[in-house]
């Protein structure tokens, strides 16, 4: 007996962004299977705007190690019990994808860009909850810092816009109410 996926209705009520992972590290088949079809994404002209940097497995520690400089800024003056307090959102994600898109000179271009990688992002973060894989979007300001654009190999026509963390989890967050339809929609008329 096969387990059947949810559907894409279920799917986009249900899914939560994940902010405690449990640690258990994430499949690289798994992640690699997620990302194959997520890059069915809609995005104008099929420029497919986007690349990934990918950590998991052994490869977490390396960026553990450059994830810290930035995200404790003061660790030097720390306990190591203090640094693995403030280390610990970073620590428990099973893996790492962070998208980056080209930052077209083109206004139009790089609108349709972001709002193309997007939907790449919701897809991916979709395929993992059908998984049972929790995903939460993140976007630190030290994303930007040239010091960790070059760590990851990201070029100066190029821009982070995701921090995607991946794991398992043991509870799932509340539901967190949303606007209903006749709050946002006006009719044209």
């Amino acid at each position: 007996m096969t387990e059947q996926s949810l559907s894409v209705k279920e799917a986009i009520r249900n899914r939560r962004s994940i902010k405690l992972f449990n640690g258990q590290p994430v499949d690289q088949e798994d992640l690699m299977n997620i990302i194959d079809t997520a890059v069915w994404a809609p995005n104008h002209g099929n420029r497919q705007p986007w690349r990934l940097v990918v950590s998991i497995g052994t490869a977490m520690d390396s960026l553990m190690s450059v994830i810290r400089d930035f995200a404790v800024p003061n660790w030097k003056e720390l306990t190591e019990e203090e640094i693995n307090k403030k280390m610990l959102k970073f620590t428990t994600p099973g893996a790492y994808a962070f998208v980056i898109v080209p930052q077209d000179v083109r206004q139009k271009e790089r609108y349709e860009d972001f709002a193309a990688a997007s939907g790449f992002i919701q897809n991916m973060q979709l395929l993992a909850w059908d998984l049972g894989i929790g995903a939460c979007w993140k976007t630190p300001n030290w994303l930007d810092n040239p010091k960790f654009r070059e760590a990851l190999g990201v070029k100066p026509e190029e821009r982070i816009i995701s921090m995607l963390q991946f794991g398992y989890f043991d509870d799932i967050p509340k539901e967190k109410p949303r606007k209903s339809a006749e709050e946002i929609v006006t009719f044209f008329k």
